[in-house]
């Protein structure tokens, strides 16, 4: 595409529809629970009734870990270390500021990674979200609204097996 274009996508109507692309990263917060049970965090954007994992947009100059580890403590109130990247999800929408504006179609690409819990307070989330829970990863795989996160957690779950028995006590 020729510098200072724009894509745009034709709609039935014919009129051209602006595209943008944007690239978005977070991460599955994980802690192991008292009981040896995986917990792993969900949050609650603001004003919406839907459950996803923590995330938000790459910043200028920022790497894409970078933009995940901001997010995660940022939208959690926790601090993370940083762990494996987990896959990315890719997803189209449409966005408009205001009703009477044409509506632009965004292409969205969210890289996840597995972060481990380090510490922090949950209530110390900021604006964006209205609430975060620590819930167990099986619940998570359940209460995860959309499915590609769903398909995220589950992949989690099975790296989330490996590390956590290898580095368990042998009995």
């Amino acid at each position: 595409m020729p510098a200072g274009k724009n894509p745009a996508l034709k709609t039935n109507a014919g009129a051209r529809l602006e595209v943008r692309r944007e690239v978005s990263a977070g991460g599955l917060i994980w802690r192991l629970a008292p009981d040896g049970h995986v917990e792993v965090v969900l949050v609650r954007p603001a004003g919406k009734n839907t459950w996803v994992l923590p995330k938000g947009h790459v910043e200028a100059g920022e790497s894409v870990l970078e933009a995940a580890l901001r997010e995660a403590r940022e939208e959690s109130g926790l601090e993370v270390r940083p762990g494996k990247p987990l896959g990315q999800v890719t997803y189209l929408y449409s966005w408009r500021s205001r009703a009477t504006d044409k509506p632009i179609r965004i292409f969205k690409r969210v890289h996840f990674f597995l972060m481990e819990y380090a510490g922090g307070d949950p209530s110390r989330h900021d604006h964006e979200i209205d609430e975060v829970v620590w819930i167990p990863l099986a619940e998570a795989r359940r209460r995860a609204s959309h499915k590609s996160e769903r398909d995220l957690i589950a992949k989690a779950a099975h790296l989330l097996a490996a590390t956590t028995s290898a580095n368990s006590p042998r009995r």
